[in-house]
């Protein structure tokens, strides 16, 4: 084994840069799940309280917590962050695909 290491510049999506084929929806999920962690964590809510106060059912927030995001789409935590009076601006870009790498 070598001592050496190699430095990689990742392309800013994990999930891009580990081949995932939705790799942008699993970035805007995971970025939106923060977004919904950091205000339960502001806010000092657990996840029953949160779903008090929103009216999205508890069991959705543990998920979230957990990072089990694969029964939620984009919509659906937008409207979430929406429950937890916080409001999504969201900019859209569109580029060409790069070419796949040989």
């Amino acid at each position: 084994m070598s001592d050496e290491l190699e430095t990689v510049r990742g392309s800013g999506n994990v999930f891009a840069d580990l081949g995932l084929a939705d790799a942008d929806v699993e970035q805007t999920k995971a970025l939106l799940a923060t977004e919904i962690i950091r205000v339960l964590d502001d806010d000092g809510l657990s996840v029953r309280a949160a779903g008090r106060r929103s009216g999205v059912p508890y069991t959705d927030f543990s998920r979230i917590r957990n990072v089990d995001l694969d029964r939620f789409t984009i919509d659906r935590l937008m409207k979430i962050l929406g429950r937890l009076d916080r409001r999504v601006d969201v900019r859209l870009s569109v580029h060409p695909r790069p070419p796949e790498a040989a």
